[in-house]
């Protein structure tokens, strides 16, 4: 949508971001079965940049558990180019890393279960 692009043309980096950050929560809610909080964005690099057309897609991995907290590595890609009539080509556009802490009713943190 126009609101989630730059002034160039191109998707807002901001908007990849939290994208991110939802589908590595995702994961983190699965893992511990219950409620987690983003407490750290260890890592986090655009690539490419993401084009008003391409279709993004996210992929997480569990790179760490603690006693509370949990990693997750996020690979972003992008497809592009098909409907341009070019051939169609996939990048990895975005990668990044990011804790999370479960916790509980309270927002107190709570150990993740084996």
């Amino acid at each position: 949508m126009p609101t989630d692009t730059n002034h160039s043309g191109d998707v807002f980096g901001g908007w990849i971001m939290s994208q991110v950050d939802i589908a590595g929560s995702l994961l983190a809610i699965r893992r511990t079965g219950g409620r987690v909080v983003t407490v750290a964005v260890d890592n986090f690099v655009f690539r490419h940049p993401v084009f008003v057309g391409d279709v993004v897609s996210f992929y997480t991995k569990i790179t760490k558990i603690g006693r509370t907290s949990i990693t997750i590595d996020v690979s972003v890609y992008a497809q592009r180019g098909a409907r341009e009539g070019h051939e169609e080509i996939c990048i990895k556009v975005t990668e990044a890393m990011l804790t999370y802490v479960a916790v509980d009713d309270k927002g107190k943190p709570e150990a993740i279960n084996e």
